[in-house]
Order: structure tokens, then C-alpha cells, then sequence
């Protein structure tokens, strides 16, 4: 079958390299997306293994329609009697960017009417819409004429890895700190350190990468599981395999450090929460006053508060950058911020710059690289270049 899994802004590569690694073939990047072809298998395994996943997403039908009667009609065509009963729950999520249908919720409305109206001219009987938590997710996705109807195999979206149980403020999406850390490059054996480590995610994520940790529960529920086709024993296979693939003995040490103890305390019940007791090492300390580390990899989200003037924030990275030469020498740092000003004031060259979304701010992501006498003096004048 055909799958679509969506992701965020610039983790698009990262997700098809993943895709490939699960078996699944003519992969196809899209924007903030990946269409591939997957077996069943494959498509269970997407959704509780893939780390920069947000939605697994089976196309039903693509089919040109121009008016609400066409939309109504090409809706109510497909047999969702096949692939769901009238004692089940379902909603309908519209997207639409269309000069003929202009309100997605109209657009969602019709759609949810043709669904109902199938049972009841079949059954005599309508099912019911939930649109909080449906046993049958829906998507009708409309571009100008152009209508695609797609099953939504996930359900809740996979960034909510359910560890996050102390957030804290402005806390770096699940899948955004996944890809930062597989845009990385880190070898999953070098010590990693994230020295302003907030809740713990990035932390967290490289722990589950190390270890081959699948990033969902494995009591999660999927709306897959909701289909008429489901099919447990490959569902049960799926979830023995990744059991057997896990190896806590290959994570790394990770150290996360912060100078607020809400963060702090927040890292250690986050990592607690996440399985990981004993392999995450969390302390209070400032970045400015730490000795810092030798021949460690940093990957670090700065706290940035919208409040402070431009001249604080710029003046806070370049304490960032004189730290970093300071205190961090033999050393590869990756830093995500969203005020490219601001990241050329840690008067280093980044090696590479990645641009990604960080919620909806453009940011980007800047490799450093730290040794004795090189490159560590040299200015970022040229970093947008």
C-alpha cells in the first residue's frame, strides 16, 4: 500500500533515511512529508518505531472534484463499511487550500454527512462522530480541485511520546529534538552533553536512539488497531521484534546540566518517567560558571525569552561562544536558535547550518566545531551566507 508520513519542516531526508531502514520503497520527499510504498507490517512499524514521524497516513482515494455534490459523492463511494462498523466512533479532520472550497470545516462537514448517511441507507443507523478521540481518524485533504482521502493510522500525533510529565516553558517538540539529534551525525557512542537542558528531551531522545528504544509506549493505542483489517499477529510480531532490538547497555553517558532547578527537577522525573532512571546524568549548574567538558558532543536549544532586548540576546551568545572556546575544547557542538543575529555573536564558523521550524519559528541549526588553535578564533561574519 501507499502510506504518507508528515514531519516537520527540514527533518524531511532524516525521515525518508528512516523509512528506507524499515524496508519501504519508492520513497518520494514531499514538503513537511514522505510518500512510500510499505506492506503491513511496515506500516504498524511506522508508527511505533519512526522517531521524526507526526502522522502515518494511508490514501484511500485521489480524485478531481468542483463543486460540494462532487465532494459528497466521491466521499460516500468508498466502502467504509469494509473498514469500520456502526458501534464505532469516527471524525473527519479537513485541510484545504482551494479557491472552490474555501472553509475546511465545511469541507469536513460534508464529508462527515456522506460517512453517515452510508451507514444509514446500509444499516438503518448513523455512527457517531467523536471528534476527540475517534476510534476511525479521517483526513480530507483538498488542494484547489484536487480531493485526497486518507485513513489516519496513528491517531493522537506520535510527537507525544507521553514521558513529558514535568513540562516546563517553551519545551522542544519530541520529534524536532529526535531529528536534531540524528541531523547530528552523533555516533551514539561519544559522551553527549546538553548544558541547558530544560525538560530533558533532547537528552531523552539521543538515550532512546543509543538504545534502540522504540520513542512510543508500548501501550500506546493507534487508530490502526481500530480497522476492520487489523491484524494482531503481525501488530504482536512488530512489537516482540522491537522489545528484542532494545540495548540499554549501548547508551552512552548523557549529561544534562541547568542552571534552574524547575528544569532540573523537571530532566530527572521526565527521564524517570521515560524508563530511563540511572542512565541520564542531571544536575544543577550554569553553563557560564561550569568547568565545562573536553572531547564531549554538545547539542544544546539555548533558552531564548522574546522579552530581552536585542542587545541582551546577542550579548548572552557570545557568552555562549566564549564559553564554548573557554571550557570546550576537542569538542562538536550543535546549537538550534531562532535569531540568526544572535547565533553569528558566537564568533565561531559554523561547519554546517541546517534550517528547521522550531514551532513556528524559522531557526537554525549551526555545527561548531572546537580544537586548539583552529578554527575556534575565527569570526561567523559569513554565517548566512
Amino acid at each position: 500500500m501507499k502510506i504518507i508520513v508528515r514531519t516537520l519542516q527540514g527533518l524531511e531526508a532524516v525521515l525518508a533515511d528512516e523509512l528506507q531502514q524499515l524496508g519501504c520503497s519508492e520513497i518520494q520527499i514531499l514538503t513537511r512529508a514522505v510518500a512510500c510504498e510499505a506492506d503491513t507490517k511496515q506500516l504498524y512499524a511506522a508508527n511505533c518505531l519512526l522517531r521524526t514521524a507526526i502522522k502515518v497516513m494511508v490514501p484511500l482515494k485521489e480524485v478531481v472534484v468542483r463543486n460540494e455534490q462532487q465532494l459528497y459523492a466521491a466521499v460516500k463511494d468508498i466502502a467504509w463499511e469494509e473498514i469500520f462498523s456502526i458501534h464505532q466512533s469516527f471524525s473527519v479532520e479537513g485541510v484545504v487550500h482551494s479557491d472552490i472550497f474555501r472553509h475546511s470545516q465545511y469541507a469536513a462537514l460534508k464529508s462527515k454527512d456522506a460517512i453517515a448517511d452510508r451507514f444509514r441507507e446500509l444499516t438503518g443507523k448513523r455512527p457517531f462522530v467523536n471528534p476527540v478521540s475517534a476510534d476511525i481518524a479521517i483526513v480530507i485533504h483538498i488542494r484547489q480541485n484536487i480531493l485526497t482521502i486518507l485513513l489516519d493510522a496513528s491517531g493522537s500525533s506520535l510527537h507525544q511520546r507521553g514521558y513529558r510529565v514535568y513540562p516546563v516553558e517553551a519545551p522542544l517538540n519530541e520529534v524536532l529534538a529526535a531529528g536534531m539529534v540524528l541531523l547530528s551525525g552523533w555516533d551514539r557512542q561519544t559522551t553527549l552533553v546538553d548544558p541547558m537542558c530544560g525538560s530533558g528531551t533532547l537528552l531523552i531522545e539521543a538515550a532512546y536512539l543509543a538504545g534502540n528504544i522504540p520513542p512510543q509506549s508500548p501501550d500506546r493505542k493507534y487508530c490502526f488497531q481500530n480497522w476492520k483489517t487489523f491484524d494482531g499477529s503481525i501488530w504482536k510480531q512488530v512489537q516482540n521484534e522491537a522489545k528484542e532490538n532494545i540495548k540499554l547497555s549501548q547508551i552512552p553517558e548523557l549529561i544534562g546540566f541547568d542552571k534552574s532547578i524547575r528544569c532540573v527537577n523537571a530532566t530527572k522525573t521526565n527521564v524517570e518517567e521515560a524508563g530511563l532512571a540511572g542512565k541520564i546524568n542531571v544536575e544543577r549548574a550554569d553553563f557560564f560558571q561550569n568547568k565545562g567538558h573536553e572531547g564531549v558532543f554538545v547539542i544544546t536549544n539555548p533558552p531564548y525569552d522574546e522579552r530581552l532586548k536585542e542587545d541582551d540576546i546577542h550579548l548572552f551568545y557570545r557568552q555562549i561562544g566564549d564559553t564554548l572556546k573557554k571550557n570546550y575544547q576537542n569538542t562538536t557542538t550543535w546549537i538550534i536558535g531562532g535569531n540568526l543575529g544572535a547565533l553569528k555573536q558566537i564568533g565561531l564558523k559554523p561547519g554546517k547550518k541546517i534550517s528547521l521550524l522550531n514551532g513556528d519559528i524559522e531557526s537554525g541549526f549551526y555545527k561548531f566545531e572546537l580544537y586548539e588553535g583552529s578554527r575556534k578564533n575565527k569570526s561567523v561574519d559569513d554565517a548566512d551566507e
